[in-house]
Formats: C-alpha cells, sequence, structure tokens
C-alpha cells in the first residue's frame, strides 16, 4: 500500500473534511436504509394489490443502497486518515459506480413512471375478484382500506353490490357492516375516495422524504469523490 508523507495545511484540511464528509455519508446512508426497511415492514399491506413487485423491490434497493454506501463511507474514512492512496481510489471507484446507478435508476424511475401508475391499476383492478378467494388478497384489500381510509379502485361502486366491512367508516370505535347499508351509502357511512389515487398520493408523498434524502446522500457522494481525487493527488 502507498501511504502518504506528511500533509501541510492544505493537505489537512482536504484529509478531514474528506473524513467529515464520510461521517455524514455514513449517517446519510443509514438513514437511507432505514426509509427503506420501515417501508418494508409497515407499508407491505398493499404489496397483493399492486400487481407488481416494483414498490417492494425499490424498498429493498433502497436498504442494499444504503447499507453499502454507510460501508463504503467507512472505507473512505479509514483511507482518508491512514492516508493510504490505493483504499482512496478504491473508494472513489466504488462511490462512482454507485452514484452512476442510483441516477440511472431515478432515470428510468422518472421515464417509465406511467407505464407504473398503469401497472398499479391494472393489478388493483384484477385483484377486486380475489376478494374473498384469496387470503392474502382479502387482508391486503381490507388493511388499504381501513389503513388508508379508502373504497374500491375508483370508489366504492367497484365492488359493485358486496362492499367489504373495511369500507365502511367506524362509529364510535366499531366498524359497520357495509352490506347491511348498501342503500344508504354515502360520505358519512363509507370511504368514498378510490384507493388508486389515495395510494398514488401516498407513494408520491412518501417518495418526496426518501427522494431528498437521496439527493442529499448524492450530493455528499460528490463531494467524497472530489476530496478523494484531491487528496489521492497530495499524498506521494
Amino acid at each position: 500500500m502507498a501511504f502518504g508523507r506528511r500533509m501541510d495545511g492544505c493537505g489537512n484540511f482536504m484529509k478531514y473534511s474528506l473524513f467529515v464528509v464520510n461521517v455524514v455519508i455514513l449517517l446519510g446512508g443509514l438513514i437511507v436504509a432505514g426509509l427503506g426497511l420501515w417501508t418494508v415492514i409497515d407499508k407491505s399491506f398493499a404489496n397483493e394489490l399492486l400487481g407488481t413487485n416494483l414498490y417492494s423491490g425499490a424498498a429493498y434497493v433502497l436498504v442494499i443502497t444504503g447499507l453499502l454506501v454507510s460501508f463504503i463511507s467507512c472505507f473512505g474514512c479509514f483511507g482518508a486518515i491512514k492516508e493510504v492512496r490505493c483504499m482512496l481510489v478504491t473508494y472513489f471507484i466504488a462511490l462512482f459506480l454507485i452514484f452512476v446507478t442510483m441516477l440511472i435508476g431515478g432515470i428510468l424511475g422518472y421515464v417509465f413512471r406511467e407505464k407504473v401508475d398503469t401497472t398499479v391499476r391494472n393489478g388493483m383492478l384484477g385483484s377486486l375478484k380475489d376478494y374473498g378467494n384469496y387470503r392474502p388478497v382479502t387482508d391486503a384489500w381490507d388493511e388499504t382500506q381501513m389503513r388508508l381510509m379508502c373504497c374500491g379502485v375508483h370508489d366504492y361502486k367497484d365492488w359493485r353490490d358486496n362492499i367489504p366491512d373495511s369500507c365502511c367508516k367506524p362509529v364510535l370505535g366499531r366498524r359497520q357492516r357495509c352490506n347491511l347499508l348498501v342503500e344508504h351509502q354515502n360520505s358519512f357511512t363509507l370511504y368514498t375516495r378510490g384507493c388508486l389515487d389515495v395510494t398514488k398520493e401516498y407513494v408520491k408523498e412518501h417518495a418526496v422524504i426518501i427522494g431528498s434524502a437521496g439527493v442529499v446522500v448524492a450530493c455528499l457522494m460528490i463531494l467524497g469523490m472530489i476530496f478523494s481525487c484531491v487528496l489521492f493527488k497530495m499524498l506521494e
């Protein structure tokens, strides 16, 4: 391994700047991984309805990427403090590859967002017929409608005359029987918003949080790459 000479004031500034940036990247990576894990654990109830693994797949990618970035940031911290050139090169290459992967993933997600909307809509419509016949789909619909306070794909009419009780608003903490109130359905007795629009809004709101965290981490990764290049040049 190639170690550096004693650094001057400017070199020490770059070294400790790279160290600080990597500490922040470490924290950012852990936050992104935490958000992905939270999505996997707490928001998996709708997976059976979406007709695609893109949502859960994206959450797993966040977890893996966050942990990988955190590990590499530790590598960068050690390379900066110990002034090891080969570690700085490895750190730069790994960070660059992750950055390019994140960039391509973001571009593809933006380009194919309409296709994803269509896939989710078709998946939800196709799962209606399995309600009551397939337990995972039944549980997914009930939990989605109760937690997101929605009913059906576009509205409660998607269920025709067999509206699930999970569409009914609770009264005094007790859920009502929807099928007994079909002829009297209104906004006071059941959720009138469709689950498709509510789910899309829900995903968009959380995508802003996750996307913002990803952008911050990406900017820090750029700083890390710049500092590692400059520090590499300063070392013998």
